[in-house]
């Protein structure tokens, strides 16, 4: 039977309802729940212990899961145990091990983005200070773990990581382009964007031969307003 399967589902049009592979409308089994993504090792003991529909949403090129529905006394059964294996001292120091473990990973990750946003600039002698102020402006918006940012992903090379980033800061902090309202026609938006990048290349091209530039420059604005609300200091990157 249907119900009894395992199957990827998305959402319908009311809250409760479904849409399955082909289109029908689907009404979860009686007796059934909904788990929200968030906790992936509950998520995986609740599918061991019986058929469960993963519901998934399109979201640009990604398929992103919401959640699963499945029997109630199956997420109840499984979280109780997982509750039971997480609260014993041997998990509690595995888990302080595995933290510290990451933690010294994304630190090295951001000294090395850093790093790459500096080479990446290439700003002449005279922009040295400016160079490492908007290096580490960059680092300090695009790292974080779970900020969704380019420089959060390993689909791409770290030097294409950094110049999305760099551009993208250059976007949103010396041009108007938050401002800006952009017809709803497809490709429009990208178009903006292509454009506002090749001005923010060219910005760049000043900087890093080392020209003279005017108070009123976006860039000399935009680091100053850095400066004054800094993120993480330059000695921690």
């Amino acid at each position: 039977m249907a119900a009894l399967s395992s199957r990827i589902v998305s959402p319908g049009p009311k809250i409760g309802t479904l849409f399955g592979e082909d289109g029908e409308l689907l009404v979860p089994p009686e007796g059934w729940e909904f788990l929200p993504a968030g906790d992936g090792p509950l998520t995986r003991r609740v599918k061991q212990l019986g058929p469960c529909w993963q519901v998934q949403v399109q979201k640009g090129r990604r398929t992103i899961s919401r959640g699963i529905w499945a029997p109630a006394a199956h997420i109840r059964t499984a979280r109780e145990a997982l509750e039971a294996k997480r609260a014993t001292p041997e998990h509690r120091r595995r888990k302080a091990t595995d933290q510290a473990r990451r933690e010294r990973q994304h630190q090295a990750y951001v000294r090395e983005f850093y790093q790459a946003c500096l080479e990446f600039l290439a700003f002449a002698p005279a922009y040295e200070q400016q160079a490492r102020l908007l290096a580490q402006a960059v680092t300090s918006l695009a790292t974080p773990v779970g900020s969704g940012t380019v420089a959060r992903t390993s689909r791409i090379p770290l030097e294409e990581r950094v110049r999305a980033a760099v551009i993208a800061w250059l976007r949103h902090q010396t041009t108007g382009y938050d401002q800006m309202v952009i017809p709803r026609v497809k490709g429009r938006r990208r178009e903006v964007r292509r454009l506002l990048a090749r001005r923010s290349v060219e910005l760049l091209a000043r900087y890093r031969a080392g020209e003279a530039l005017t108070p009123s420059c976006p860039l000399r604005l935009a680091l100053e307003k850095a400066r004054a609300q800094p993120g993480a200091p330059l000695s921690s990157v």
